[in-house]
Protein backbone atom coordinates (compact mmCIF):
# COMPACT_ATOMS: atom_id res chain seq x y z
CA UNK A 1 0.00 0.00 0.00
CA UNK A 2 2.88 2.40 0.68
CA UNK A 3 4.13 1.89 -2.87
CA UNK A 4 0.67 2.24 -4.41
CA UNK A 5 0.05 5.46 -2.51
CA UNK A 6 3.34 6.86 -3.80
CA UNK A 7 2.11 6.04 -7.29
CA UNK A 8 -1.18 7.79 -6.49
CA UNK A 9 0.59 10.94 -5.29
CA UNK A 10 2.83 11.07 -8.36
CA UNK A 11 -0.02 10.59 -10.84
CA UNK A 12 -2.14 13.17 -8.99
CA UNK A 13 0.71 15.65 -9.47
CA UNK A 14 0.82 15.07 -13.22
CA UNK A 15 3.62 12.50 -13.51
CA UNK A 16 3.79 9.24 -15.41
CA UNK A 17 4.38 6.24 -13.14
CA UNK A 18 5.57 2.67 -13.60
CA UNK A 19 4.87 0.51 -10.54
CA UNK A 20 6.90 -2.70 -10.35
CA UNK A 21 5.62 -5.45 -8.04
CA UNK A 22 7.49 -8.64 -7.13
CA UNK A 23 4.29 -10.71 -6.89
CA UNK A 24 1.45 -11.12 -9.35
CA UNK A 25 -0.56 -9.26 -6.71
CA UNK A 26 0.53 -7.80 -3.39
CA UNK A 27 0.74 -10.58 -0.78
CA UNK A 28 2.35 -8.91 2.22
CA UNK A 29 1.19 -6.81 5.15
CA UNK A 30 -0.86 -4.55 2.87
CA UNK A 31 -3.37 -7.39 2.58
CA UNK A 32 -2.87 -9.14 5.90
CA UNK A 33 -4.20 -6.41 8.15
CA UNK A 34 -7.43 -5.07 9.60
CA UNK A 35 -7.97 -2.33 7.06
CA UNK A 36 -8.18 0.06 9.99
CA UNK A 37 -7.47 3.75 9.68
CA UNK A 38 -6.45 3.74 13.32
CA UNK A 39 -6.18 7.12 15.03
CA UNK A 40 -6.95 5.92 18.57
CA UNK A 41 -3.60 4.81 19.87
CA UNK A 42 -1.16 6.91 17.88
CA UNK A 43 1.56 8.78 19.74
CA UNK A 44 1.03 12.51 20.05
CA UNK A 45 2.95 14.79 17.72
CA UNK A 46 4.23 13.69 14.32
CA UNK A 47 2.62 10.24 14.43
CA UNK A 48 -0.84 11.57 15.26
CA UNK A 49 -0.50 14.41 12.77
CA UNK A 50 0.45 11.90 10.06
CA UNK A 51 -2.46 9.61 10.93
CA UNK A 52 -4.98 12.47 10.95
CA UNK A 53 -3.74 13.75 7.59
CA UNK A 54 -3.90 10.20 6.22
CA UNK A 55 -7.47 9.90 7.52
CA UNK A 56 -8.40 13.01 5.50
CA UNK A 57 -6.72 11.61 2.40
CA UNK A 58 -8.34 8.18 2.78
CA UNK A 59 -11.78 9.79 2.96
CA UNK A 60 -11.04 11.96 -0.07
CA UNK A 61 -9.68 9.05 -2.12
CA UNK A 62 -12.50 6.81 -0.93
CA UNK A 63 -15.06 9.24 -2.34
CA UNK A 64 -13.37 8.91 -5.74
CA UNK A 65 -12.73 5.15 -5.52
CA UNK A 66 -15.80 3.57 -3.90
CA UNK A 67 -14.26 0.10 -4.19
CA UNK A 68 -11.93 0.98 -1.31
CA UNK A 69 -14.89 0.53 1.00
CA UNK A 70 -13.98 3.56 3.11
CA UNK A 71 -16.19 3.73 6.20
CA UNK A 72 -16.03 6.36 8.95
CA UNK A 73 -17.09 3.86 11.62
CA UNK A 74 -15.11 4.95 14.69
CA UNK A 75 -13.99 2.49 17.36
CA UNK A 76 -15.00 1.35 20.83
CA UNK A 77 -12.68 -0.05 23.48
CA UNK A 78 -14.81 -1.59 26.27
CA UNK A 79 -13.36 -1.52 29.79
CA UNK A 80 -14.36 -3.87 32.59
CA UNK A 81 -12.94 -2.63 35.87
CA UNK A 82 -11.67 0.50 37.61
CA UNK A 83 -8.05 0.08 36.49
CA UNK A 84 -9.00 -0.15 32.81
CA UNK A 85 -11.47 2.70 33.24
CA UNK A 86 -8.73 4.89 34.72
CA UNK A 87 -6.60 4.42 31.57
CA UNK A 88 -9.54 5.43 29.41
CA UNK A 89 -10.14 8.49 31.62
CA UNK A 90 -6.48 9.48 31.27
CA UNK A 91 -6.76 9.19 27.49
CA UNK A 92 -9.82 11.44 27.42
CA UNK A 93 -7.86 14.00 29.48
CA UNK A 94 -5.07 14.23 26.88
CA UNK A 95 -4.66 17.67 25.30
CA UNK A 96 -5.12 16.08 21.85
CA UNK A 97 -8.22 14.06 22.85
CA UNK A 98 -10.55 16.27 20.80
CA UNK A 99 -8.45 15.81 17.66
CA UNK A 100 -8.79 12.05 18.08
CA UNK A 101 -12.51 12.24 18.75
CA UNK A 102 -12.12 10.60 22.16
CA UNK A 103 -15.14 10.30 24.44
CA UNK A 104 -15.77 8.11 27.45
CA UNK A 105 -19.23 6.53 27.13
CA UNK A 106 -21.28 4.34 29.43
CA UNK A 107 -22.01 0.72 28.57
CA UNK A 108 -25.54 1.72 27.54
CA UNK A 109 -24.22 4.49 25.29
CA UNK A 110 -21.68 2.10 23.78
CA UNK A 111 -24.46 -0.37 22.94
CA UNK A 112 -26.45 2.42 21.33
CA UNK A 113 -23.42 3.12 19.11
CA UNK A 114 -22.76 -0.59 18.46
CA UNK A 115 -25.78 -2.78 19.33
CA UNK A 116 -23.78 -5.97 18.67
CA UNK A 117 -21.91 -5.44 21.97
CA UNK A 118 -24.28 -7.34 24.26
CA UNK A 119 -21.63 -8.64 26.66
CA UNK A 120 -20.66 -7.35 30.08
CA UNK A 121 -18.46 -4.27 30.49
CA UNK A 122 -18.56 -1.05 32.53
CA UNK A 123 -17.87 1.66 29.95
CA UNK A 124 -16.01 2.21 26.69
CA UNK A 125 -13.56 4.59 25.08
CA UNK A 126 -15.12 5.92 21.86
CA UNK A 127 -12.82 7.24 19.12
CA UNK A 128 -14.89 8.98 16.47
CA UNK A 129 -11.98 9.52 14.04
CA UNK A 130 -11.19 5.85 13.41
CA UNK A 131 -12.24 4.41 10.05
CA UNK A 132 -11.80 1.33 7.86
CA UNK A 133 -11.21 0.18 4.28
CA UNK A 134 -11.14 -3.26 2.66
CA UNK A 135 -7.50 -4.40 2.62
CA UNK A 136 -7.92 -7.36 0.25
CA UNK A 137 -9.41 -5.26 -2.54
CA UNK A 138 -8.09 -1.73 -1.96
CA UNK A 139 -5.02 -1.97 -4.20
CA UNK A 140 -6.78 -3.41 -7.28
CA UNK A 141 -9.37 -0.64 -7.08
CA UNK A 142 -6.68 2.01 -6.66
CA UNK A 143 -4.80 0.62 -9.66
CA UNK A 144 -7.95 0.68 -11.80
CA UNK A 145 -8.39 4.36 -10.98
CA UNK A 146 -4.73 5.04 -11.73
CA UNK A 147 -4.89 3.23 -15.10
CA UNK A 148 -7.88 5.36 -16.07
CA UNK A 149 -5.60 8.41 -16.07
CA UNK A 150 -3.50 6.99 -18.92
CA UNK A 151 -0.33 7.82 -16.98
CA UNK A 152 0.13 4.65 -14.97
CA UNK A 153 1.58 1.22 -15.77
CA UNK A 154 1.55 -1.75 -13.40
CA UNK A 155 4.19 -4.43 -13.97
CA UNK A 156 3.66 -7.48 -11.72
CA UNK A 157 5.97 -10.46 -11.35
CA UNK A 158 9.14 -8.40 -11.57
CA UNK A 159 11.72 -7.73 -8.88
CA UNK A 160 14.07 -4.76 -8.91
CA UNK A 161 17.59 -6.14 -8.55
CA UNK A 162 20.03 -3.31 -9.23
CA UNK A 163 20.45 0.45 -9.29
CA UNK A 164 22.17 1.19 -12.61
CA UNK A 165 22.44 4.97 -12.65
CA UNK A 166 20.75 8.17 -11.61
CA UNK A 167 17.06 7.37 -11.22
CA UNK A 168 17.50 4.03 -12.97
CA UNK A 169 16.98 0.42 -11.90
CA UNK A 170 17.16 -3.03 -13.54
CA UNK A 171 14.69 -5.82 -12.81
CA UNK A 172 15.15 -9.59 -12.82
CA UNK A 173 14.03 -9.75 -16.47
CA UNK A 174 16.97 -7.53 -17.42
CA UNK A 175 14.77 -4.55 -18.24
CA UNK A 176 15.93 -1.07 -17.20
CA UNK A 177 13.59 1.70 -16.04
CA UNK A 178 14.61 5.35 -15.87
CA UNK A 179 12.76 8.16 -14.17
CA UNK A 180 13.12 11.47 -12.43
CA UNK A 181 12.73 9.55 -9.18
CA UNK A 182 12.70 5.93 -8.04
CA UNK A 183 10.96 5.01 -4.78
CA UNK A 184 11.75 1.59 -3.32
CA UNK A 185 8.73 0.79 -1.13
CA UNK A 186 9.90 -2.66 -0.13
CA UNK A 187 7.64 -3.52 2.80
CA UNK A 188 9.10 -6.36 4.85
CA UNK A 189 11.48 -7.37 2.05
CA UNK A 190 14.72 -6.15 3.62
CA UNK A 191 17.30 -8.47 2.06
CA UNK A 192 18.85 -8.56 -1.42
CA UNK A 193 19.04 -5.11 -2.96
CA UNK A 194 17.90 -3.38 0.25
CA UNK A 195 20.71 -4.92 2.27
CA UNK A 196 23.24 -4.05 -0.43
CA UNK A 197 22.11 -0.42 -0.47
CA UNK A 198 21.71 0.01 3.31
CA UNK A 199 23.65 -2.68 5.25
CA UNK A 200 22.78 -1.12 8.62
CA UNK A 201 19.11 -0.36 7.95
CA UNK A 202 17.42 0.55 11.29
CA UNK A 203 14.34 -1.52 10.54
CA UNK A 204 13.17 -4.87 11.92
CA UNK A 205 10.51 -7.36 10.90
CA UNK A 206 7.46 -8.19 13.04
CA UNK A 207 5.18 -11.21 12.63
CA UNK A 208 1.51 -11.41 13.61
CA UNK A 209 -1.40 -13.87 13.51
CA UNK A 210 -4.98 -13.03 12.57
CA UNK A 211 -8.23 -14.69 11.55
CA UNK A 212 -11.51 -14.01 9.77
CA UNK A 213 -14.95 -15.42 10.53
CA UNK A 214 -18.04 -16.26 8.55
CA UNK A 215 -20.63 -13.44 8.47
CA UNK A 216 -21.76 -12.32 11.91
CA UNK A 217 -25.37 -12.02 10.78
CA UNK A 218 -25.72 -8.46 12.07
CA UNK A 219 -23.80 -5.20 11.70
CA UNK A 220 -20.76 -4.50 13.85
CA UNK A 221 -21.09 -0.77 13.48
CA UNK A 222 -17.64 0.16 14.87
CA UNK A 223 -14.26 -1.46 15.09
CA UNK A 224 -13.59 -2.91 18.55
CA UNK A 225 -10.47 -3.15 20.71
CA UNK A 226 -9.88 -4.46 24.21
CA UNK A 227 -7.95 -3.01 27.14
CA UNK A 228 -4.84 -4.98 26.16
CA UNK A 229 -4.53 -2.43 23.35
CA UNK A 230 -3.82 0.15 26.06
CA UNK A 231 -0.58 -1.70 26.77
CA UNK A 232 0.46 -1.66 23.12
CA UNK A 233 -0.31 1.82 21.78
CA UNK A 234 1.68 4.89 22.90
CA UNK A 235 -1.33 7.22 23.24
CA UNK A 236 -2.37 5.38 26.40
CA UNK A 237 0.87 5.79 28.33
CA UNK A 238 0.07 7.33 31.70
CA UNK A 239 0.32 6.72 35.42
CA UNK A 240 -3.01 4.92 35.11
CA UNK A 241 -1.47 2.54 32.57
CA UNK A 242 1.47 1.93 34.91
CA UNK A 243 -1.03 1.03 37.65
CA UNK A 244 -2.89 -1.28 35.26
CA UNK A 245 0.33 -3.02 34.25
CA UNK A 246 1.42 -3.43 37.86
CA UNK A 247 -1.93 -4.55 39.24
CA UNK A 248 -3.56 -6.48 36.39
CA UNK A 249 -1.50 -9.00 34.50
CA UNK A 250 -2.44 -10.13 31.03
CA UNK A 251 -3.53 -13.73 30.68
CA UNK A 252 -0.51 -16.01 30.15
CA UNK A 253 -1.43 -16.55 26.48
CA UNK A 254 -1.87 -12.84 25.79
CA UNK A 255 1.40 -12.00 27.55
CA UNK A 256 3.35 -14.76 25.80
CA UNK A 257 2.19 -13.62 22.35
CA UNK A 258 2.13 -9.87 23.10
CA UNK A 259 -1.55 -9.72 22.23
CA UNK A 260 -4.34 -7.23 21.92
CA UNK A 261 -7.81 -7.53 20.43
CA UNK A 262 -8.63 -5.54 17.33
CA UNK A 263 -11.76 -6.42 15.36
CA UNK A 264 -13.34 -5.00 12.20
CA UNK A 265 -16.30 -6.22 10.16
CA UNK A 266 -15.73 -6.83 6.46
CA UNK A 267 -18.17 -5.99 3.69
CA UNK A 268 -19.33 -9.61 3.56
CA UNK A 269 -20.25 -9.48 7.26
CA UNK A 270 -17.28 -11.52 8.47
CA UNK A 271 -15.02 -10.29 11.27
CA UNK A 272 -11.28 -9.74 10.94
CA UNK A 273 -9.81 -10.45 14.39
CA UNK A 274 -6.28 -10.25 15.79
CA UNK A 275 -3.53 -10.00 16.78
CA UNK A 276 -0.16 -11.15 18.11
CA UNK A 277 3.37 -9.72 17.90
CA UNK A 278 6.55 -11.75 17.39
CA UNK A 279 9.92 -10.03 17.15
CA UNK A 280 12.54 -12.78 17.47
CA UNK A 281 13.95 -14.34 14.31
CA UNK A 282 13.66 -16.86 12.83
CA UNK A 283 9.87 -16.62 12.74
CA UNK A 284 7.77 -19.75 12.95
CA UNK A 285 6.45 -21.04 9.63
CA UNK A 286 3.11 -22.11 11.11
CA UNK A 287 0.35 -20.59 13.21
CA UNK A 288 -0.51 -21.72 16.74
CA UNK A 289 -3.98 -22.16 18.22
CA UNK A 290 -3.67 -20.67 21.71
CA UNK A 291 -3.89 -17.04 20.52
CA UNK A 292 -6.96 -17.80 18.41
CA UNK A 293 -8.67 -19.44 21.39
CA UNK A 294 -7.86 -16.41 23.56
CA UNK A 295 -9.22 -13.98 20.97
CA UNK A 296 -12.37 -16.04 20.55
CA UNK A 297 -13.00 -15.90 24.29
CA UNK A 298 -12.49 -12.13 24.45
CA UNK A 299 -14.71 -11.44 21.43
CA UNK A 300 -17.50 -13.68 22.69
CA UNK A 301 -17.42 -11.91 26.04
CA UNK A 302 -18.00 -8.55 24.30
CA UNK A 303 -20.60 -9.81 21.86
CA UNK A 304 -22.43 -11.91 24.42
CA UNK A 305 -22.84 -14.67 21.84
CA UNK A 306 -20.79 -17.40 20.12
CA UNK A 307 -18.41 -16.33 17.41
CA UNK A 308 -19.25 -17.49 13.87
CA UNK A 309 -17.01 -20.25 12.57
CA UNK A 310 -13.50 -19.29 11.51
CA UNK A 311 -13.06 -19.28 7.75
CA UNK A 312 -9.45 -18.10 7.46
CA UNK A 313 -6.33 -17.97 9.61
CA UNK A 314 -3.09 -16.37 8.54
CA UNK A 315 0.23 -14.91 9.58
CA UNK A 316 1.82 -11.77 8.22
CA UNK A 317 5.11 -9.90 8.51
CA UNK A 318 5.61 -6.14 8.43
CA UNK A 319 8.62 -3.83 8.68
CA UNK A 320 9.01 -1.53 11.68
CA UNK A 321 11.61 1.11 12.49
CA UNK A 322 13.73 -0.06 15.42
CA UNK A 323 13.12 3.42 16.86
CA UNK A 324 9.38 2.95 17.17
CA UNK A 325 8.80 6.68 17.64
CA UNK A 326 9.63 7.17 13.95
CA UNK A 327 6.69 7.04 11.56
CA UNK A 328 8.74 5.65 8.66
CA UNK A 329 12.30 5.24 7.44
CA UNK A 330 12.85 7.45 4.38
CA UNK A 331 16.40 7.56 2.96
CA UNK A 332 18.09 8.51 -0.29
CA UNK A 333 20.13 5.42 -1.18
CA UNK A 334 21.53 6.48 -4.58
CA UNK A 335 21.25 9.37 -7.02
CA UNK A 336 17.55 9.71 -7.75
CA UNK A 337 16.64 6.65 -5.64
CA UNK A 338 14.85 6.68 -2.28
CA UNK A 339 13.96 3.86 0.11
CA UNK A 340 10.71 4.17 2.09
CA UNK A 341 9.99 1.39 4.57
CA UNK A 342 9.42 0.56 8.23
CA UNK A 343 6.02 2.13 9.05
CA UNK A 344 5.29 -0.80 11.36
CA UNK A 345 1.65 -1.36 12.24
CA UNK A 346 0.87 2.14 10.91
CA UNK A 347 1.33 1.25 7.24
CA UNK A 348 -2.31 0.89 6.25
CA UNK A 349 -3.35 3.88 8.35
CA UNK A 350 -0.61 6.29 7.36
CA UNK A 351 0.38 5.31 3.80
CA UNK A 352 -1.42 8.20 2.02
CA UNK A 353 0.27 10.79 4.24
CA UNK A 354 3.65 9.02 4.12
CA UNK A 355 3.50 9.17 0.31
CA UNK A 356 2.38 12.81 0.38
CA UNK A 357 5.37 13.72 2.57
CA UNK A 358 7.75 11.94 0.20
CA UNK A 359 6.25 13.81 -2.74
CA UNK A 360 6.56 17.13 -0.94
CA UNK A 361 10.14 16.50 0.18
CA UNK A 362 11.21 15.41 -3.30
CA UNK A 363 9.49 18.39 -4.90
CA UNK A 364 7.15 16.41 -7.11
Amino acid sequence: MVGTMHAWQAVERGHEVVQIEREAEARGASLRNFGQIWISGRAGGEELDTALRARELWERIGARVPGLGFRAIGSLTPVRNPRELAVAEAAVARPDAAARGYELVTAEEARAINPALRGTFEAALWCERDAAVEPRTAQPHLRDALRATGRYTFLPGREVREVVGTGAVRDDHGDVYRGDAVVLATGAWLSGLVRELVPDLPVRRVRLQMMQTAPLGEPLTTSVADADSFRYYPAYRSEALDALSAGQAQTPVAAAHKMQLLMVQRHDGGLTIGDTHEYEHPFAFDTVEDPYEHLTEVVESFLGRPLPRIRRRWAGVYAQCTDTTRVVHRQQVADGVWLVTGPGGRGMTCSPAIAETTANELGW
